[in-house]
């Protein structure tokens, strides 16, 4: 069972890992594609080509109804090589901008798919709902609790559609899951654990500030950002690392699976957090964000665990990531890979064990969530129906980890203020909240 689990995790891991790799559709979608009406057609702009915005457009590429017109990137090599591929793909030439703001302006395109780095999120969903376009952004959702909050008021106000790139949303593994968990068969539940080791992510070593590649805008890839010397650690994929444009682990893993340990026990913002860690692994490498964390959030009637190490996969109950709901009857852990219940032992006979509840077997996932991520939001566009991870789910959960990383940048445990959206009597948290955005750039009113 075991080896079958691990099987499936890997299989499920690659559905979410960022990929450069052509998009290949079989002969009868291309032909399902010719026939699809002008009127019919959604036409989707991508901001952001590299990494998970083009994995985002492949699975989009997928649905019959689908044209990319416009692409936008600040890196001009990853642009043509983009705008070759979707040639290749569509049979038509996507239309090259390197300011967002330009894309947004084309009145042919329906929607926007915001792959770039967690900085630009709030500015660009903003902007977008703004010009009338609906838009799937990856997560998370934004770099601030300010960001979070002014994204959801601009969805409402505009009345668009925003699908959040959180795809375990559309697993129905996770959603079968999560309604076991609400069963009520786990008895109460007192404690749920979520991890994320990541052995596969190593040490960012030091490397000097250099200028920029040729072809790279850099002041727009900084955006408003703090203005730095360009350095290759703080550019694409390492970008998370550091402050400036992201939250570390605690916010790239941890908005996919706290919000399943949120959506299973219908919970809002916690009460208090506390979090410890550090640089334990790699002290003396680039990276800004801590490689191993702890934070636990108090919550009505639960706590919740948050962990993360980088560079080692020995994970809880054997998995290098995941979610475990621990009740008095049971625990059920869930992760890529499929969930399955541990059931607790009601005697003390070893030879005739009696469980308090039933043993099932591991359930494995289905695969293919992000084509159905894909297919949802554009469902959503046409019905005006509420995508399965709105903005508001995706706000939600990003706030919490925001609230994990605060709590450790503080040193201290923090209280939340249901009545005033804030920390309680806590100026530092409270100024951590908010953004801070340079070079010009205005975090927009809504």
């Amino acid at each position: 069972m075991e080896k079958s689990r691990r099987k499936f995790l890997n299989d499920a891991v690659k559905i979410s890992a960022g990929t450069s790799l052509l998009t290949l559709l079989p002969a009868d979608l291309l032909a399902a594609k010719k026939k699809i009406s002008a009127n019919d057609k959604v036409r989707i702009g991508l901001i952001g080509c590299k990494g998970q915005g083009w994995s985002n457009m492949n699975a989009h590429f997928k649905i019959p109804e689908i044209e990319c017109v416009a692409l936008c990137d600040v890196d001009k090599s990853v642009l043509d090589q983009r705008t070759a591929d979707a040639e290749k793909i569509q049979g038509k030439k996507p239309k090259q901008y390197d300011d967002y703001r330009k894309l947004l302006d084309n009145k042919d395109i329906d929607a926007v798919i915001i792959g770039t780095p967690d900085h630009w999120h709030a500015l660009q969903m903003i902007h977008a709902c703004e010009a009338g376009k609906d838009v799937f952004v990856e997560k998370p959702v934004a770099n601030t609790i300010e960001e979070c909050q002014l994204m959801v008021a601009a969805a409402k106000r505009y009345k668009k559609v925003v699908q959040v790139g959180q795809w375990q949303r559309s697993g129905y593994h996770f959603d079968n899951a999560i309604k076991y968990v609400q069963s009520g068969k786990l008895g109460q539940i007192r404690l749920v654990k979520t991890w994320a080791y990541q052995g596969w992510m190593k040490s960012v070593p030091v490397v000097p500030d250099s200028d920029p590649p040729p072809g790279v805008d850099y002041n727009m890839w900084l955006g408003p950002a703090p203005k730095r010397r360009f350095n290759k650690n703080r550019f694409h994929f390492t970008f998370r690392w550091f402050w400036d444009y992201a939250g570390g682990l605690m916010t790239d893993w941890g908005v996919h699976l706290i919000d399943i340990a949120l959506a299973g026990m219908n919970a809002s913002v916690p009460r208090s957090v506390v979090a410890l860690g550090g640089k334990f692994a790699y002290p003396d490498d680039a990276a800004e964000t801590p490689d191993t964390l702890q934070a636990v959030y108090e919550f009505d009637k639960f706590s919740m665990i948050w962990e993360h190490a980088v560079g080692i996969d020995g994970g809880n109950y054997g998995r290098n990531h995941g979610i475990a709901f621990i009740g008095n009857n049971g625990t059920l852990v869930v992760d890529r890979g499929g969930w399955e219940i541990l059931p607790e032992v009601n005697n003390d006979d070893r030879k005739n064990i009696v469980y308090k509840m039933e043993k099932l077997p591991f359930q494995p996932q289905g695969g293919g969530y992000l084509d159905e991520h894909a297919k949802d939001f554009i469902n959503c566009i046409k019905t005006r129906g509420t995508p399965k991870c709105s903005i508001e789910i995706g706000a939600h959960v990003a706030t919490v980890c925001q609230m994990g990383n605060i709590a450790f940048k503080t040193g201290r445990r923090v209280f939340w203020d249901y009545t005033k959206n804030e920390f309680v009597a806590d100026s530092k948290a409270n100024e951590l909240m908010k953004s801070n955005y340079q070079n010009g750039w205005k975090l927009p009113k809504v």
